[in-house]
Protein backbone atom coordinates (compact mmCIF):
# COMPACT_ATOMS: atom_id res chain seq x y z
CA UNK A 1 0.00 0.00 0.00
CA UNK A 2 1.19 3.18 -0.64
CA UNK A 3 2.62 5.47 1.94
CA UNK A 4 -0.54 8.02 2.04
CA UNK A 5 -3.07 5.36 3.14
CA UNK A 6 -0.61 3.94 5.65
CA UNK A 7 -0.08 4.07 9.55
CA UNK A 8 3.21 2.99 11.00
CA UNK A 9 2.58 0.38 13.07
CA UNK A 10 0.42 -1.37 10.41
CA UNK A 11 2.72 -1.15 7.84
CA UNK A 12 5.76 -2.17 9.75
CA UNK A 13 4.01 -5.68 10.36
CA UNK A 14 4.23 -6.21 6.32
CA UNK A 15 7.75 -4.95 5.68
CA UNK A 16 9.85 -7.60 3.92
CA UNK A 17 12.24 -7.16 7.46
CA UNK A 18 8.97 -7.97 9.38
CA UNK A 19 8.11 -11.26 7.62
CA UNK A 20 10.97 -12.75 7.34
CA UNK A 21 11.92 -12.37 10.82
CA UNK A 22 8.67 -14.29 11.60
CA UNK A 23 10.17 -16.74 8.78
CA UNK A 24 13.10 -16.71 11.47
CA UNK A 25 10.93 -17.43 14.47
CA UNK A 26 9.49 -20.77 12.95
CA UNK A 27 12.63 -22.01 11.79
CA UNK A 28 14.17 -21.44 15.29
CA UNK A 29 10.88 -22.76 16.60
CA UNK A 30 11.25 -25.72 14.42
CA UNK A 31 14.53 -26.78 15.64
CA UNK A 32 14.05 -26.12 18.96
CA UNK A 33 10.81 -28.75 18.78
CA UNK A 34 13.53 -30.96 16.71
CA UNK A 35 15.89 -30.84 19.49
CA UNK A 36 13.45 -31.30 22.08
CA UNK A 37 12.75 -34.82 20.24
CA UNK A 38 16.46 -35.37 20.15
CA UNK A 39 16.44 -35.62 16.52
CA UNK A 40 19.23 -32.41 15.97
CA UNK A 41 21.61 -31.30 18.81
CA UNK A 42 20.76 -28.49 20.80
CA UNK A 43 23.82 -26.74 20.21
CA UNK A 44 22.53 -26.18 16.87
CA UNK A 45 19.26 -24.54 17.74
CA UNK A 46 21.55 -22.03 20.30
CA UNK A 47 24.19 -21.46 17.49
CA UNK A 48 21.15 -20.51 15.04
CA UNK A 49 19.09 -18.45 17.61
CA UNK A 50 22.21 -16.52 18.68
CA UNK A 51 24.74 -16.08 15.44
CA UNK A 52 22.15 -14.93 12.65
CA UNK A 53 20.01 -12.40 11.58
CA UNK A 54 17.81 -10.86 8.84
CA UNK A 55 20.13 -9.72 6.53
CA UNK A 56 16.93 -8.34 3.65
CA UNK A 57 19.90 -7.13 1.14
CA UNK A 58 21.66 -10.41 1.17
CA UNK A 59 18.03 -12.42 0.99
CA UNK A 60 17.18 -10.26 -1.80
CA UNK A 61 20.47 -10.99 -3.67
CA UNK A 62 20.34 -14.71 -3.32
CA UNK A 63 16.58 -14.56 -4.46
CA UNK A 64 17.88 -12.84 -7.46
CA UNK A 65 19.94 -16.45 -8.85
CA UNK A 66 17.55 -18.53 -6.89
CA UNK A 67 14.09 -17.28 -7.99
CA UNK A 68 12.68 -18.56 -4.79
CA UNK A 69 12.76 -16.65 -1.60
CA UNK A 70 12.48 -19.01 0.79
CA UNK A 71 15.91 -20.95 -0.79
CA UNK A 72 17.27 -17.42 -0.54
CA UNK A 73 16.02 -16.76 3.05
CA UNK A 74 17.49 -20.33 4.23
CA UNK A 75 20.26 -19.93 2.46
CA UNK A 76 21.10 -16.51 3.87
CA UNK A 77 20.58 -17.82 7.19
CA UNK A 78 23.29 -20.73 6.92
CA UNK A 79 26.04 -18.35 5.81
CA UNK A 80 25.94 -16.96 9.11
CA UNK A 81 26.92 -19.97 10.87
CA UNK A 82 28.77 -23.20 10.94
CA UNK A 83 27.46 -26.36 11.12
CA UNK A 84 24.60 -25.79 12.38
CA UNK A 85 23.43 -24.39 9.20
CA UNK A 86 22.38 -27.87 7.70
CA UNK A 87 19.62 -28.32 10.59
CA UNK A 88 17.61 -24.93 8.93
CA UNK A 89 14.62 -25.69 7.15
CA UNK A 90 15.20 -29.38 8.80
CA UNK A 91 12.23 -31.54 7.20
CA UNK A 92 10.20 -28.59 6.15
CA UNK A 93 8.97 -27.23 2.90
CA UNK A 94 8.39 -23.86 1.82
CA UNK A 95 4.76 -23.21 2.76
CA UNK A 96 5.37 -24.43 5.94
CA UNK A 97 7.57 -21.78 7.23
CA UNK A 98 5.22 -18.83 5.05
CA UNK A 99 1.50 -20.07 5.92
CA UNK A 100 2.71 -20.65 9.82
CA UNK A 101 4.31 -16.79 9.60
CA UNK A 102 1.70 -15.83 7.63
CA UNK A 103 -0.92 -16.93 10.42
CA UNK A 104 1.71 -15.21 13.12
CA UNK A 105 1.55 -11.60 11.21
CA UNK A 106 -2.41 -12.14 10.38
CA UNK A 107 -2.96 -12.27 14.11
CA UNK A 108 -0.90 -9.20 14.60
CA UNK A 109 -2.43 -7.38 12.46
CA UNK A 110 -6.04 -8.48 13.23
CA UNK A 111 -5.16 -7.34 16.69
CA UNK A 112 -4.49 -3.60 15.82
CA UNK A 113 -7.82 -3.88 13.77
CA UNK A 114 -9.60 -5.12 16.49
CA UNK A 115 -8.13 -2.28 18.49
CA UNK A 116 -8.82 0.43 16.02
CA UNK A 117 -12.33 -0.71 16.03
CA UNK A 118 -12.77 -0.31 19.82
CA UNK A 119 -11.32 3.01 19.60
CA UNK A 120 -13.85 4.20 16.91
CA UNK A 121 -16.87 2.50 18.71
CA UNK A 122 -15.69 4.57 21.82
CA UNK A 123 -15.85 7.32 19.67
CA UNK A 124 -19.12 6.44 18.89
CA UNK A 125 -20.55 5.80 21.71
CA UNK A 126 -19.45 8.91 23.34
CA UNK A 127 -21.16 11.27 20.07
CA UNK A 128 -24.29 8.93 20.41
CA UNK A 129 -24.67 9.67 24.42
CA UNK A 130 -24.04 13.38 23.92
CA UNK A 131 -26.55 13.53 21.00
CA UNK A 132 -29.28 11.13 22.48
CA UNK A 133 -31.90 13.84 22.28
CA UNK A 134 -30.70 16.15 19.90
CA UNK A 135 -34.05 15.61 17.45
CA UNK A 136 -33.57 15.99 13.54
CA UNK A 137 -35.50 14.61 10.41
CA UNK A 138 -35.59 10.50 9.73
CA UNK A 139 -35.18 9.84 6.38
CA UNK A 140 -36.40 7.24 4.07
CA UNK A 141 -36.33 7.21 0.16
CA UNK A 142 -34.24 10.81 1.10
CA UNK A 143 -38.04 12.41 1.86
CA UNK A 144 -38.40 13.35 5.38
CA UNK A 145 -39.93 10.73 6.97
CA UNK A 146 -40.67 11.01 11.39
CA UNK A 147 -38.66 12.79 13.88
CA UNK A 148 -35.17 11.10 14.98
CA UNK A 149 -32.15 11.83 17.02
CA UNK A 150 -28.36 12.56 15.71
CA UNK A 151 -27.74 10.12 18.79
CA UNK A 152 -29.99 6.93 17.57
CA UNK A 153 -28.35 7.20 14.64
CA UNK A 154 -24.91 7.10 16.14
CA UNK A 155 -25.93 4.18 18.49
CA UNK A 156 -26.83 1.97 15.51
CA UNK A 157 -23.69 2.43 13.79
CA UNK A 158 -22.05 1.37 17.59
CA UNK A 159 -24.14 -1.52 17.35
CA UNK A 160 -23.27 -2.42 13.80
CA UNK A 161 -19.41 -1.93 14.57
CA UNK A 162 -20.14 -4.17 17.84
CA UNK A 163 -21.09 -6.97 15.08
CA UNK A 164 -18.53 -6.40 12.91
CA UNK A 165 -15.68 -6.91 15.93
CA UNK A 166 -17.42 -9.78 16.87
CA UNK A 167 -17.19 -11.48 13.06
CA UNK A 168 -13.97 -10.01 12.46
CA UNK A 169 -12.47 -11.40 15.78
CA UNK A 170 -13.46 -15.17 14.49
CA UNK A 171 -11.86 -14.49 11.24
CA UNK A 172 -8.67 -13.25 13.04
CA UNK A 173 -8.59 -16.32 15.33
CA UNK A 174 -9.20 -18.61 12.10
CA UNK A 175 -6.97 -17.33 9.87
CA UNK A 176 -4.07 -17.03 12.48
CA UNK A 177 -3.07 -20.84 12.06
CA UNK A 178 0.06 -22.95 10.57
CA UNK A 179 1.05 -26.12 9.31
CA UNK A 180 3.86 -28.02 9.82
CA UNK A 181 2.86 -30.84 7.51
CA UNK A 182 5.35 -31.24 4.58
CA UNK A 183 4.83 -30.95 1.45
CA UNK A 184 1.47 -32.50 1.01
CA UNK A 185 0.30 -32.58 4.14
CA UNK A 186 1.13 -36.03 5.15
CA UNK A 187 3.53 -35.13 8.22
CA UNK A 188 5.72 -37.74 5.94
CA UNK A 189 9.26 -35.93 6.77
CA UNK A 190 8.03 -34.14 10.07
CA UNK A 191 6.28 -36.18 12.72
CA UNK A 192 2.35 -34.63 14.01
CA UNK A 193 3.50 -33.81 17.46
CA UNK A 194 6.26 -31.10 15.81
CA UNK A 195 3.56 -29.09 14.25
CA UNK A 196 1.77 -28.58 17.37
CA UNK A 197 5.11 -27.97 19.33
CA UNK A 198 5.89 -24.96 17.03
CA UNK A 199 2.33 -23.49 16.38
CA UNK A 200 1.97 -23.57 20.65
CA UNK A 201 5.69 -21.66 20.62
CA UNK A 202 4.51 -19.21 18.10
CA UNK A 203 0.79 -18.61 19.55
CA UNK A 204 -1.16 -19.83 16.89
CA UNK A 205 -3.63 -22.27 16.21
CA UNK A 206 -2.50 -25.58 14.01
CA UNK A 207 -4.60 -26.28 11.44
CA UNK A 208 -6.66 -29.87 12.65
CA UNK A 209 -5.52 -31.30 7.97
CA UNK A 210 -4.11 -29.57 5.40
CA UNK A 211 -2.81 -29.96 1.97
CA UNK A 212 0.47 -27.90 1.24
CA UNK A 213 -0.81 -25.05 2.63
CA UNK A 214 -3.27 -23.73 5.42
CA UNK A 215 -6.82 -23.60 2.99
CA UNK A 216 -7.27 -20.43 1.87
CA UNK A 217 -11.26 -19.96 3.08
CA UNK A 218 -9.56 -18.94 6.25
CA UNK A 219 -7.74 -16.05 4.18
CA UNK A 220 -11.07 -15.68 2.44
CA UNK A 221 -12.77 -15.30 5.60
CA UNK A 222 -10.44 -12.72 7.34
CA UNK A 223 -10.89 -10.34 4.23
CA UNK A 224 -14.24 -10.85 3.53
CA UNK A 225 -14.66 -9.54 7.25
CA UNK A 226 -12.37 -6.94 6.25
CA UNK A 227 -14.35 -6.05 3.33
CA UNK A 228 -17.39 -5.71 5.60
CA UNK A 229 -16.32 -4.20 8.11
CA UNK A 230 -14.81 -1.61 5.41
CA UNK A 231 -18.49 -1.30 3.81
CA UNK A 232 -19.98 -0.21 7.33
CA UNK A 233 -17.72 2.48 7.20
CA UNK A 234 -18.20 3.78 3.91
CA UNK A 235 -22.35 3.33 5.22
CA UNK A 236 -21.16 6.02 7.58
CA UNK A 237 -19.25 7.88 5.42
CA UNK A 238 -22.06 8.71 2.73
CA UNK A 239 -24.35 9.48 5.43
CA UNK A 240 -22.00 12.15 6.59
CA UNK A 241 -21.33 13.38 3.51
CA UNK A 242 -25.61 13.40 2.47
CA UNK A 243 -26.01 15.54 5.63
CA UNK A 244 -22.76 17.62 4.65
CA UNK A 245 -24.77 19.14 1.47
CA UNK A 246 -25.01 22.75 1.75
CA UNK A 247 -28.79 22.49 1.75
CA UNK A 248 -28.83 19.94 4.41
CA UNK A 249 -25.68 20.97 6.73
CA UNK A 250 -26.96 19.10 9.83
CA UNK A 251 -23.19 17.91 9.84
CA UNK A 252 -19.79 18.07 8.85
CA UNK A 253 -16.65 16.24 9.16
CA UNK A 254 -13.81 17.98 10.46
CA UNK A 255 -12.39 21.21 8.41
CA UNK A 256 -9.47 22.04 10.28
CA UNK A 257 -7.16 25.36 10.06
CA UNK A 258 -5.33 26.12 7.33
CA UNK A 259 -7.32 23.29 5.04
CA UNK A 260 -8.16 23.82 1.48
CA UNK A 261 -11.35 22.89 0.65
CA UNK A 262 -10.72 23.61 -3.58
CA UNK A 263 -8.12 25.02 -5.55
CA UNK A 264 -10.25 27.12 -7.22
CA UNK A 265 -13.12 28.36 -5.00
CA UNK A 266 -11.90 29.49 -1.16
CA UNK A 267 -15.35 28.60 0.33
CA UNK A 268 -15.48 25.18 -0.70
CA UNK A 269 -15.81 22.71 3.14
CA UNK A 270 -15.75 19.76 0.61
CA UNK A 271 -16.06 15.95 2.65
CA UNK A 272 -12.56 15.15 1.26
CA UNK A 273 -12.42 12.10 4.24
CA UNK A 274 -15.67 10.38 4.14
CA UNK A 275 -15.65 10.32 0.40
CA UNK A 276 -12.00 8.91 0.72
CA UNK A 277 -13.24 6.39 2.98
CA UNK A 278 -16.25 5.69 0.72
CA UNK A 279 -13.30 4.69 -2.24
CA UNK A 280 -11.21 2.86 -0.56
CA UNK A 281 -14.18 0.55 0.72
CA UNK A 282 -14.39 -0.14 -3.14
CA UNK A 283 -10.28 -1.59 -2.96
CA UNK A 284 -11.29 -3.71 0.04
CA UNK A 285 -14.42 -5.39 -1.54
CA UNK A 286 -12.07 -6.06 -4.60
CA UNK A 287 -9.34 -8.08 -2.48
CA UNK A 288 -12.22 -10.12 -1.09
CA UNK A 289 -13.32 -11.07 -4.23
CA UNK A 290 -9.67 -11.97 -5.14
CA UNK A 291 -9.40 -13.92 -1.86
CA UNK A 292 -12.59 -15.89 -2.75
CA UNK A 293 -10.69 -16.45 -6.04
CA UNK A 294 -7.76 -17.68 -4.34
CA UNK A 295 -9.34 -21.11 -2.53
CA UNK A 296 -9.86 -23.47 -5.71
CA UNK A 297 -6.57 -24.37 -6.06
CA UNK A 298 -4.98 -27.23 -8.18
CA UNK A 299 -4.46 -30.58 -6.27
CA UNK A 300 -3.01 -30.41 -3.15
CA UNK A 301 -1.56 -26.69 -3.67
CA UNK A 302 -0.58 -24.64 -6.95
CA UNK A 303 1.36 -21.06 -6.80
CA UNK A 304 -1.52 -18.60 -8.28
CA UNK A 305 -2.35 -17.73 -4.55
CA UNK A 306 0.43 -16.44 -3.88
CA UNK A 307 1.29 -13.33 -5.81
CA UNK A 308 -2.36 -12.48 -5.03
CA UNK A 309 -1.74 -12.70 -1.23
CA UNK A 310 1.41 -10.67 -1.55
CA UNK A 311 -0.81 -7.51 -2.51
CA UNK A 312 -3.71 -8.14 -0.65
CA UNK A 313 -3.17 -9.22 2.89
CA UNK A 314 -0.69 -6.32 3.60
CA UNK A 315 -3.24 -3.87 1.42
CA UNK A 316 -6.56 -4.90 3.11
CA UNK A 317 -5.10 -4.68 6.73
CA UNK A 318 -3.58 -1.63 5.82
CA UNK A 319 -6.60 0.10 4.32
CA UNK A 320 -9.08 -1.09 7.31
CA UNK A 321 -6.43 0.19 9.63
CA UNK A 322 -6.19 3.75 8.04
CA UNK A 323 -10.18 3.76 7.01
CA UNK A 324 -10.46 3.15 11.33
CA UNK A 325 -8.38 5.73 12.31
CA UNK A 326 -9.76 8.42 10.03
CA UNK A 327 -13.42 7.63 10.50
CA UNK A 328 -12.73 7.62 14.26
CA UNK A 329 -11.19 11.37 14.07
CA UNK A 330 -14.70 12.20 11.64
CA UNK A 331 -16.94 11.47 14.74
CA UNK A 332 -14.85 12.57 17.31
CA UNK A 333 -14.15 16.29 16.20
CA UNK A 334 -17.17 16.77 13.61
CA UNK A 335 -19.50 19.51 13.41
CA UNK A 336 -22.96 18.80 14.58
CA UNK A 337 -26.03 22.13 14.00
CA UNK A 338 -28.65 21.21 16.14
CA UNK A 339 -30.09 24.55 14.75
CA UNK A 340 -30.16 23.41 11.05
CA UNK A 341 -31.65 20.17 12.39
CA UNK A 342 -34.72 21.53 13.84
CA UNK A 343 -35.26 23.73 10.72
CA UNK A 344 -35.15 21.11 8.40
CA UNK A 345 -37.42 19.16 10.98
CA UNK A 346 -39.62 22.06 10.63
CA UNK A 347 -39.38 23.15 6.90
CA UNK A 348 -42.24 20.78 5.71
CA UNK A 349 -45.18 22.76 8.63
CA UNK A 350 -45.66 19.78 10.22
CA UNK A 351 -45.96 17.06 7.40
CA UNK A 352 -43.74 14.55 9.49
CA UNK A 353 -46.27 14.43 12.29
CA UNK A 354 -48.86 12.90 10.00
CA UNK A 355 -49.00 8.85 11.44
CA UNK A 356 -49.11 10.58 15.17
CA UNK A 357 -52.44 12.90 13.45
CA UNK A 358 -53.53 9.38 12.02
CA UNK A 359 -53.73 7.12 14.99
CA UNK A 360 -55.32 9.93 17.29
CA UNK A 361 -58.24 9.39 14.81
CA UNK A 362 -58.29 6.53 15.19
CA UNK A 363 -58.20 5.79 18.65
CA UNK A 364 -61.14 8.70 18.83
CA UNK A 365 -63.19 6.39 16.80
CA UNK A 366 -63.10 7.07 13.18
CA UNK A 367 -62.26 4.14 10.92
CA UNK A 368 -58.32 4.12 9.56
CA UNK A 369 -59.43 4.32 5.86
CA UNK A 370 -61.27 7.43 6.73
CA UNK A 371 -58.34 9.06 9.19
CA UNK A 372 -55.94 7.79 6.35
CA UNK A 373 -57.80 10.19 3.48
CA UNK A 374 -58.57 13.05 5.77
CA UNK A 375 -55.37 13.11 7.16
CA UNK A 376 -53.50 12.54 3.34
CA UNK A 377 -55.54 15.18 1.92
CA UNK A 378 -54.13 17.56 3.82
CA UNK A 379 -50.85 16.12 3.59
CA UNK A 380 -51.13 16.57 -0.19
CA UNK A 381 -52.67 20.48 -0.08
CA UNK A 382 -49.43 20.76 1.99
CA UNK A 383 -47.25 19.18 -0.18
CA UNK A 384 -48.63 21.61 -3.45
CA UNK A 385 -50.07 24.25 -2.25
CA UNK A 386 -47.25 25.14 0.96
CA UNK A 387 -48.25 26.51 4.00
CA UNK A 388 -48.55 24.38 6.91
CA UNK A 389 -49.78 20.98 7.71
CA UNK A 390 -50.66 21.52 11.22
CA UNK A 391 -52.60 24.59 10.58
CA UNK A 392 -54.51 22.57 7.54
CA UNK A 393 -55.36 19.74 9.84
CA UNK A 394 -56.21 22.24 12.92
CA UNK A 395 -59.26 23.59 10.82
CA UNK A 396 -60.36 20.64 9.12
CA UNK A 397 -63.83 20.06 11.06
CA UNK A 398 -63.56 16.10 11.13
CA UNK A 399 -60.68 16.32 12.91
CA UNK A 400 -62.11 19.12 15.40
CA UNK A 401 -64.76 17.13 15.61
CA UNK A 402 -62.94 14.35 17.27
CA UNK A 403 -59.60 15.99 18.64
CA UNK A 404 -59.39 18.87 20.96
CA UNK A 405 -56.31 21.52 21.07
CA UNK A 406 -54.67 19.96 23.64
CA UNK A 407 -54.89 16.23 21.94
CA UNK A 408 -53.86 18.20 18.49
CA UNK A 409 -50.94 20.07 20.28
CA UNK A 410 -49.85 16.58 21.57
CA UNK A 411 -49.46 14.98 17.68
CA UNK A 412 -46.95 17.65 16.82
CA UNK A 413 -44.70 17.95 20.13
CA UNK A 414 -41.31 16.17 18.75
CA UNK A 415 -40.68 14.95 22.24
CA UNK A 416 -43.08 12.67 22.31
CA UNK A 417 -42.17 11.34 19.32
CA UNK A 418 -38.44 10.46 20.69
CA UNK A 419 -39.03 9.30 24.29
CA UNK A 420 -38.61 6.12 23.51
CA UNK A 421 -35.13 6.61 22.14
CA UNK A 422 -33.64 5.66 25.81
CA UNK A 423 -35.01 1.85 25.04
CA UNK A 424 -32.41 1.49 22.89
CA UNK A 425 -29.47 3.04 24.64
CA UNK A 426 -30.11 1.30 27.33
CA UNK A 427 -30.20 -2.20 25.60
CA UNK A 428 -26.16 -0.97 24.67
CA UNK A 429 -25.52 -0.58 27.85
CA UNK A 430 -25.18 3.20 26.75
CA UNK A 431 -26.93 5.06 29.49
Amino acid sequence: MIPRYTREDMGEIWTLQSKFAAWRKVEIAAMRAWAELDEIPQWAVKDVKENTFVDVQRIMEIEKETRHDVVAFVTSLSEQVGDAGRYIHYGLTSSDVIDTAGGMLIKEAGYLLLSALDNLREALAQQACRYKDTPMIGRTHGVHAEPMTWGLKLALWYEELGRARERLTDAVDEAACGKISGAVGTYAQVPPQLEIMICEELGIKTAEVSSQIVGRDRHAAFLTQIALTGTLLEKFATEIRNLQKTEVREVEEPFRSGQKGSSAMPHKRNPIVTERISGLARLLRSNASSAMENVALWHERDISHSSVERVILPDSTILLDYMLFKMTEVISDMHVYPENMRRNLEMTGGLVYSQKVLLSLVSMGMSREEAYSVVQECAMKAWEDGGSFRERISQDERVRSLLSDEELKNCFDVRQQIDNVDVVFNRLGLI
